[in-house]
């Protein structure tokens, strides 16, 4: 039995063509209190959804590789997976979405 998990959800919700990119604060959407996460890219052919991926990656401190979307290619709140061990990022993300 193997001890790594098959993923983490994370909710996320997305302000595309913002100033600047940043990960922080909270948003009660769809899929329960969501990380919001503003980034420059249009939300246009998934530049936007690629484009928070990786501000996801960076701002957990995890490899863009074990971040993948899992639910919301064309909305706004969109579901993430994590599969890099919790222990190593769950606090941050905790910090991240009580940055208001």
């Amino acid at each position: 039995m193997s001890s790594r998990p098959a993923g983490v959800s994370v909710p996320v919700r997305v302000r595309p063509g913002a100033g600047r990119t940043r990960v922080g604060g909270r948003y009660e959407g769809p899929h329960g209190p969501a990380l919001i996460v503003a980034v420059g890219a249009p939300a246009v052919d998934g530049k936007a959804t690629e484009a928070v991926r990786k501000a996801l990656a960076g701002a957990l401190g995890v490899r863009p590789g074990e971040v993948s979307l899992r639910l919301g290619a064309t909305s706004r709140d969109k579901v993430f997976t994590v599969t890099a061990p919790p222990d190593s990022w769950a606090d941050r993300l905790t910090e991240l979405r009580d940055d208001a």
